[in-house]
């Protein structure tokens, strides 16, 4: 079964969009307070971040962004390290947890797009776009630059001595992030190529491929 969407009206359009930010983001920050409470943090529980409510996790900034640059952000969850018991191996869950629900949210669509029976074409068009956009949100979300999820789990790796020289790395994240989208956008205007769009697009055939052939 493919996953090209349907091409539909501009309005369709922003709204399969809306809908698949609100599906996507939330089951993405809800996880992180989720997994984070339940490895002793409250912190994210208090500010009522365990929640599958969208306006507790999306942005507005980081969703108008979407529309504007291509590129957006949820509201992000705090936790504090000094509850956790083992702070470098569950700062690294607590941010992989994330991502990967983005992932198995994914499978759970594909697993419905094969099987389910003919739906209207809004509802079809609106999984579809949940769909896609779950594998982009878990292949981006890998790349290892702070705030990225991907910095976690890259820590639990690094050596000791080496720690001091990764956190400032991770400081300069977010620097380092616009740095990355501005030169690959450059580079795709003036050459054709977007090596992060490769990525993506390579992650997301191969990630697509598995998918259908497990269900």
């Amino acid at each position: 079964m493919g996953l090209t969407l349907v091409k539909l009206n501009p309005m369709a359009e922003i709204l399969t969009l809306l809908i698949a930010l609100a599906f996507c983001i939330t089951v993405h920050e809800a996880a992180h307070a989720w997994v984070a409470y339940k490895l002793g943090d409250p912190t994210a529980k208090m500010e009522g971040r365990v929640s599958l409510n969208p306006l507790r996790h999306l942005d507005l900034l980081g969703t108008l962004m979407i529309f504007i640059a291509h590129f957006g952000w949820g509201k992000p969850v705090p936790y504090n390290d000094r509850n956790l018991k083992h702070p470098r191996r569950d700062a690294a869950l607590i941010s992989m947890a994330g991502p990967f629900t983005n992932l198995l949210s994914a499978f759970a669509i594909a697993v419905l797009l094969k099987y389910a029976p003919s739906m209207p074409l809004i509802l079809s068009d609106s999984l579809h776009a949940i769909y896609s956009l779950n594998i982009v949100l878990f292949l981006f979300n890998l790349i290892p630059i702070a705030p990225l999820d991907g910095s976690k789990f890259l820590a639990l790796f690094i050596p000791r001595r080496l720690e001091d020289g990764y956190q400032r790395y991770l400081s300069q994240g977010p620097v380092l992030l616009i740095v990355l989208i501005v030169l690959d956008r450059l580079l795709a205007d003036t050459t054709g190529i977007s090596p992060l769009g490769i990525f993506l697009q390579f992650g997301y055939e191969l990630i697509t491929v598995g998918i259908f052939l497990a269900t």
